[in-house]
């Protein structure tokens, strides 16, 4: 039995309110996954454009 259908053995026996709290769980970490992602992305590029995104002639959009 994998992971996801040991999961729902367990959240197959609970009262509907904290299934629904188990599921709400889930949309958080699924939401978290996504914004490391994001993040991760996002740290990587700017590594690799920062020498394009800090320059003098760019300085006015330093504070937007």
């Amino acid at each position: 039995m994998n992971t996801a259908e040991m999961i729902y053995e367990q959240v197959k026996a609970l009262p509907e309110p904290l299934a629904r709290e188990v599921l709400d769980f889930v949309g958080y970490l699924a939401m978290k996954a996504q914004h490391e992602e994001i993040s991760d992305l996002m740290r990587a590029q700017e590594s690799s454009l920062g020498e394009i995104w800090n320059n003098a002639d760019d300085d006015i959009w330093n504070h937007v």
